[in-house]
């Protein structure tokens, strides 16, 4: 699985832009580095969108759903069937991120990957079903070839079809996907199962047993991958190779992306490990309770704005994040610099 889309390179950062705003962020009526990571933020931003002071009106969400087979393994505290029921609370609008998308003024479009059980045709539902939820990793390929490049393909259409927007934000549903995002990051960051692997959704310790249990038998299956891509096949899912392909393709065409939580997080690490120039375009919103999600973190560099405690999913950390960006414009673009307020600079 080499030379396809994802190898392209990513736009660069306009350097002017944010020599510019670096510059208009010391006259302005505040000590030095008084706004902190503020500051960085700004700044990152005017880089992306080549603007001396950037703007965040236009915010697009794009959620992904996949179901997994290693649920089979009793790693999740929920049914799957709750996958698909959750794809008609984000779409009737009763989900945690379809009320801060309503909240924000953003977009907010679903993607279901692939349901074990068939999702009914609804309003802002994408259905693509590549397959019924991944195979078991613990036995075989979580997916295929063909199905891993459509599910990147899908991601790469999902960031087309958001050109024009100011920030990207990529999220997720399908239980059992944190075992899926866990083994990933086991095998990317080089540690052991116990390091990294949480409850999620709330197992209790019988069940994080199974689940410790289940990422250990991936791993001994398939922990020899090392390209990437293979490893994304073997051990990934439908929505997490959607992310990873949304990330790439906004990279490419110059959106910001804000990435969420763990699962997220993972996506951003495969991302960045398929296409290195893409980290430039990656803001993270948060540090999730999920242990391995630090791990993550700081194999990317990372600062995440939030430390909230999330383990939520759906896009929601990120989304609450966006009030902290677009203030961080706003501070930049409309504050008065020492000549304009007639204040005596050091």
């Amino acid at each position: 699985m080499n030379d396809f889309w994802w190898q392209a390179d990513c736009r660069p950062l306009d350097r002017q832009a944010a020599a510019q705003a670096l510059a208009r962020q010391a006259e302005l009526t505040k000590p030095a580095g008084a706004l902190g990571q503020l500051e960085e933020l700004a700044v990152r931003l005017a880089a992306q969108q080549g603007r001396v002071c950037p703007q965040l009106e236009q915010v697009w969400i794009g959620i992904f759903a996949g179901d997994h087979g290693v649920v089979a393994e009793g790693v999740s505290a929920y049914p799957q069937a709750v996958t698909r029921q959750m794809i008609g609370n984000f779409a009737t609008g009763g989900a945690a991120i379809s009320v801060l998308a309503r909240q924000l003024g953003a977009s907010l479009e679903v993607h279901n990957l692939g349901t074990v059980e068939p999702a009914a045709e609804l309003p802002g539902v994408w259905q693509h079903q590549l397959a019924p939820g991944t195979a078991n990793f613990t036995r075989e390929p979580a997916m295929s070839v063909e199905q891993c490049l459509a599910a990147l393909q899908v991601g790469r259409m999902v960031a087309g079809r958001a050109a024009g927007c100011q920030l990207f934000i990529g999220g997720e549903m399908g239980i059992g996907n944190t075992t899926a995002a866990s083994a990933l990051a086991c095998v990317l960051l080089e540690k052991a199962p116990e390091e990294l692997i949480g409850p999620g959704t709330g197992l209790d310790s019988a069940g994080m047993a199974r689940k410790v249990r289940a990422v250990e038998s991936a791993l001994m299956l398939h922990g020899q991958a090392a390209e990437p891509l293979e490893c994304l096949r073997r051990l990934g899912g439908l929505e997490i190779a959607a992310l990873a392909g949304a990330y790439l393709g906004c990279a490419q065409q110059g959106i910001g992306v804000l990435v969420d939580g763990f699962i997220c997080s993972v996506a951003a690490l495969l991302a960045v490990r398929l296409n290195p120039d893409a980290a430039d375009w990656l803001l993270f919103s948060h540090s999730g309770a999920e242990p391995g999600h630090r791990h993550v973190l700081a194999a990317l560099d990372a600062q995440p704005l939030l430390q909230l405690g999330l383990r939520l999913g759906e896009g929601s950390g990120a989304a609450l994040a966006v009030p902290l960006l677009r203030l961080a414009c706003a501070l930049h673009g409309q504050m008065a610099t020492f000549a304009e307020a007639a204040v005596q600079d050091r």
